[in-house]
């Protein structure tokens, strides 16, 4: 069954997603451009990362299309990075799990919060949809193929196809 659902999802965009991202370093690169951060020696003193292993991730960032670097436009020797919009994206999956982390791994309401800039209150964990505006559940989730097949239910009928 394993190597039926890797054929059934062989073109699916999370190995990938996760492979754009990385490791930590990359995710707390992102938090820190979220939070403004631009230039590498910010980046740097901020999160305590040496300086090859920074480069790296910013290149990689770069290279994926996450982060743009730009000159700065009152020195154009030194330089910005810039979240795109691929980036800006990332946004609901980064909360998400900061507040998966604060749940099952960390502490709750771990500092600083993240607030709505309009009132100062903290934000809601993160939901699942539905095109109708409902709530959903794991339970209320299925993949479904092009062909309108449901994985893993039907995984057998559609490879056999």
């Amino acid at each position: 069954m394993i190597e039926k659902l890797d054929e059934v999802f062989e073109e699916c965009p999370f190995p990938n997603a996760l492979e754009a991202m990385g490791e930590r370093w990359s995710f707390m690169i992102l938090r820190g451009a979220i939070s403004g951060l631009k230039h590498f020696e910010e980046f740097q003193s901020n999160l305590g990362i040496a300086r090859n292993i920074l480069a790296n991730r910013l290149t990689r960032l770069v290279e994926k299309g996450i982060l743009l670097r730009e000159p700065m436009s009152c020195d154009r020797r030194k330089v910005e990075y810039r979240m795109t919009q691929k980036a800006k994206e990332l946004a609901p999956m980064m909360v998400a799990l900061r507040q998966w982390g604060e749940k099952w791994e960390c502490c709750a309401h771990s500092k600083p919060q993240l607030c709505d800039t309009r009132d100062g209150k903290p934000i809601k964990p993160v939901k699942i949809f539905a095109h109708d505006g409902r709530e959903l559940a794991m339970e209320d989730l299925v993949w479904v193929l092009p062909n309108g097949s449901r994985v893993p239910e039907d995984a057998d009928k559609t490879l056999a196809a």
